[in-house]
């Protein structure tokens, strides 16, 4: 009979087991690159955390924390738990909740605005009959992201001014929605927001998306008042990139995780598992504990490299700036006098990804300017980023 113990034994010489230390000492792994096989091009990412580039790479602490989950079951409600309660207490928030990425967690919490712990109103969704069905927006925060609000079936309400707001304001409106990074373009700012939605009995909810660094940001949005907040996992906190958090008021993380994975709901798809959760939890840890002045003088440093081999290109011209916002990290960009380098931004990124290695500019390039992430890099792109710009700028030259 095949019993317990021949089972693990066989178990144990598994490749990935073996990283586990689960393997006998003979164990040899199998290593694959799997990209290769499939002819996927990889890259050396001079853009940053955007989600088509894979956003940001795992560190090996929450790579091993995840592998440690895989071979073990557990309860799924009771992990997201004790993940949320250590969350929340990391974070200085109510309560908190790991989320399918920020846009899972603006369904998922528009959801749990909707409908609160109602599980009948839960199983009706996106028929909201009877429910509220409106969410208040500023026209200039309108962004392609409130897809993920209107998923649920509710209708977007434009306004502008205060006065708009409160006259907007009514019995279906199930939350006001904040997009962060706009907040500059609109008449109503983020400590505005939150006043008028205590004022009215509205939850407001802030899209944060990519708004870490700096790591006080973790904290700074529900100390506003915000009854609910939604990160990014995958980008600047370097989590699991299909994983996002959810902070805020106790009853609104509670409607919201009634209104997803493992319950029959609406976004029962926006699915997190055991080994997200867990990795999102030690992305947290991390982040916490980073020397981030000490991180911010590298990515200057590595923008610096490439800058000063850049300059060194007639014509060349050089600015560094820092978005204010989201991205808040050191931004690369480079323009030139296209009389000297007959080439335009556009033709010279498309050209440093065609090359090898394969480098990805920042999407941030235009018709003028030739723009670099480097907050994404590991350690000596930067100077093979610096090299092979130079030597497409110098071809270029007339």
């Amino acid at each position: 009979m095949f019993g317990r113990r021949p089972f693990l034994e066989a178990l144990a010489s598994t490749p990935i087991l073996s990283s586990l230390g689960l393997a006998a000492p003979a164990a040899a792994a199998v290593k694959r690159d799997v990209f290769k096989e499939l002819g996927v091009r990889t890259f050396i990412n001079a853009a940053g955390t955007y989600t088509a580039l894979t956003a940001s790479t795992m560190p090996p602490e929450v790579i091993a924390a995840m592998q440690t989950c895989w071979p073990q079951y557990v309860n799924l409600n009771e992990l997201q738990t004790k993940v949320g309660e250590r969350l929340a207490q990391l974070l200085k928030c109510e309560a908190a909740m790991v989320t399918s990425g920020a846009a899972g967690a603006l369904s998922v919490g528009t959801a749990g605005c909707i409908t609160g712990t109602n599980r009948d109103a839960i199983r009706s969704l996106p028929d909201l009959t009877g429910l509220k069905s409106e969410v208040i927006m500023q026209k200039s925060h309108r962004f392609g992201y409130d897809h993920a609000v209107r998923a649920t079936g509710v209708k977007i309400v434009e306004i502008e001014t205060e006065a708009e707001l409160e006259a907007a304001a009514n019995p279906k409106t199930a939350m006001m929605l904040f997009f962060n990074d706009a907040e500059p373009k609109g008449k109503i700012d983020g400590a505005g927001w939150v006043r008028l939605g205590k004022k009215l009995g509205i939850p407001s909810f802030v899209d944060a998306a990519a708004d870490t660094p700096p790591v006080e940001n973790l904290w700074k949005y529900t100390g506003m008042g915000y009854d609910l907040v939604a990160f990014s996992g995958g980008k600047g906190i370097r989590g699991p990139q299909s994983a996002g958090l959810l902070l805020g008021r106790k009853d609104l993380i509670e409607a919201a995780r009634l209104n997803t994975s493992p319950n029959g709901s609406l976004t029962r798809g926006m699915k997190v598992n055991k080994e997200e959760m867990v990795g999102m939890l030690v992305a947290v840890e991390r982040f916490l504990k980073l020397d981030h002045a000490a991180e911010r003088r590298e990515w200057d440093r590595r923008a610096d490299v490439i800058r000063k081999a850049a300059m060194k290109v007639k014509s060349v011209n050089s600015e560094i700036v820092v978005p204010p916002i989201a991205n808040n990290v050191p931004h690369l960009k480079l323009k030139w006098d296209p009389a000297v380098i007959k080439l335009t931004p556009q033709e010279a990124m498309k050209k440093l990804r065609e090359g090898t290695p394969s480098i990805e500019a920042c999407p941030m390039t235009d018709r003028e300017w030739l723009a670099f992430g480097v907050w994404m890099m590991k350690p000596g792109d930067a100077e093979v980023v610096a090299r092979r710009t130079v030597q497409v700028l110098k071809a270029a030259m007339a």
